[in-house]
């Protein structure tokens, strides 16, 4: 029979893990893991050396020449329990140098700051899990539970070389697993000069990136026509791109909401949405992205001669769709097309949610609570999308979590995949005392 879990006091992490996990993201920076235009390769290989310094035995799986994954398995105090999936991606967005105060793949630190494509997304958390993991090793220190570190390929292109190829071809390294916890959440949002908002993620939107295509009659630029594809899809995508879905609350959003609302002292009435919005200032800015599907054209392309009309366009649309509402936005869609433009997919994936309940969920919110008195960790539904999807096809419960304290003058939103991406060095020791705590008590 399995012994009960132990629940340890959790210790502060050490002062060595939260000086050295500043160090680690300014290494794992200066790799250019840009996807598509590099591979992740060495880094991995150097992921896989850091784990190996401190006694932590990893695999590095290749999809593809280059496309790299590490992934390794850390034994917790109760191997009865289900184990707890850590992930984490090595790709990064491109940058482009030109448009960056700081050398982007520099990994230098300023102001208080460590600069770097890859700051926020996600290498931040890398090292937290490096730093975590290399303190767990070197002190002996067991986790509550098994864990199963994964550093991983092509997340920022959907995953196919990483998280969606190993699901497939080697579910095996993930046995036992039963919760994981990535991207997406977990991050301070400021209530007011004191208090923070903890969004944790336990949902996600689904993707519907979707061509485009209008035939017409090709002719001549100078003749009238009638049937120029060029014209329905630029009217089509203007219906689209125009288009306001209706307010549609989830649970997690509902929630996120309502706990703001008590924070602000001010009524909550979901009969009248828009006017409790109108109630929560900032809040309601951050959350308008989940409260709707969306869908917004992205890429055009027709013709090769400007006095020639071509008898083909096509564009690209990136659709967004809430859990429990992907018919709605397959429907809208189709509505708005004319018959001559047709549509088929390029990336269709799941909308997921859980219940934000249980030891994960409490272990979560008292670490951030542990560390942040003034912290009120809440549900979350993350706009986009992340490794998370294809966890979840193996009946893995997925959360988002990361643990970052932020300035409240930051806007980190605006940070991802764009410029200037940079996290607080504060924020990077803030990361690891609460992963310290979380794996110790989860």
């Amino acid at each position: 029979m399995t012994s009960p879990n132990p629940q340890p006091t959790p210790a502060p992490a050490s002062e060595e893990a939260q000086r050295e996990v500043v160090d680690l993201c300014a290494e794992l920076i200066r790799f250019d893991t840009s996807n598509p235009t590099s591979d992740e390769r060495a880094c991995a290989e150097w992921v896989a050396g850091k784990l190996a310094e401190a006694g932590i035995e990893s695999q590095l799986i290749e999809s593809e020449p280059g496309r790299a994954n590490v992934i390794a398995r850390i034994a917790g105090s109760d191997p009865g329990r289900g184990a707890l999936l850590v992930h984490g991606h090595l790709d990064v967005v491109p940058a482009d140098p030109a448009e960056w105060r700081v050398a982007p793949f520099a990994g230098e630190i300023r102001d208080g700051y460590l600069w770097g494509r890859g700051a926020i997304d996600m290498k931040d958390t890398v090292a937290v899990m490096l730093a975590t993991a290399r303190h767990f090793a070197r002190t002996g220190t067991r986790p509550a539970r098994d864990l199963v570190l994964a550093f991983l390929a092509d997340e920022e292109a959907g995953g196919r070389c990483g998280a969606h190829w190993l699901v497939t071809h080697r579910p095996e390294l993930f046995e036992g697993v039963t919760e994981a916890i990535g991207e997406g959440g977990g991050f301070s949002y400021a209530l007011d000069d004191t208090r923070r908002l903890y969004p944790i993620e336990n949902a996600q939107r689904g993707m519907a990136w979707m061509e485009l295509t209008a035939t017409g009659r090709a002719g001549h630029g100078s003749s009238p026509n009638a049937e120029n594809a060029v014209t329905d899809l630029a009217e089509a995508l203007t219906r689209i791109g125009r288009h306001t879905f209706p307010l549609r609350l989830i649970e997690p959003v509902r929630a996120l909401l309502a706990e703001a609302a008590r924070l602000y002292g001010v009524e909550f009435d979901e009969g009248h949405l828009a006017g409790s919005l109108d109630r929560l200032g900032p809040v309601a800015d951050f959350t308008q992205v989940v409260l709707r599907n969306s869908a917004n054209p992205t890429m055009f392309q027709a013709g090769y001669q400007t006095n020639v009309i071509p008898g083909r366009a096509t564009a690209r649309v990136d659709g967004r769709f809430l859990p429990g509402h992907e018919q709605e936005l397959i429907d809208t869609i189709d509505a708005l097309l004319p018959p001559s433009v047709s549509r088929e997919w390029v990336n269709h994936d799941l909308a997921m949610e859980t219940p934000f309940e249980g030891p994960l969920v409490d272990a979560m919110c008292d670490a951030v609570r542990g560390e942040d008195r003034d912290g009120y960790p809440v549900p979350y539904c993350n706009p986009g999308g992340t490794d998370a999807k294809a966890f979840t096809r193996l009946g893995i419960r997925c959360f988002g979590f990361k643990g970052l304290k932020l300035p409240h003058d930051l806007d980190y939103g605006r940070l991802f995949h764009g410029v200037d991406e940079r996290v607080p060095v504060t924020g990077l020791e803030f990361g690891v005392r609460v992963m310290t705590r979380l794996w110790r008590t989860c």
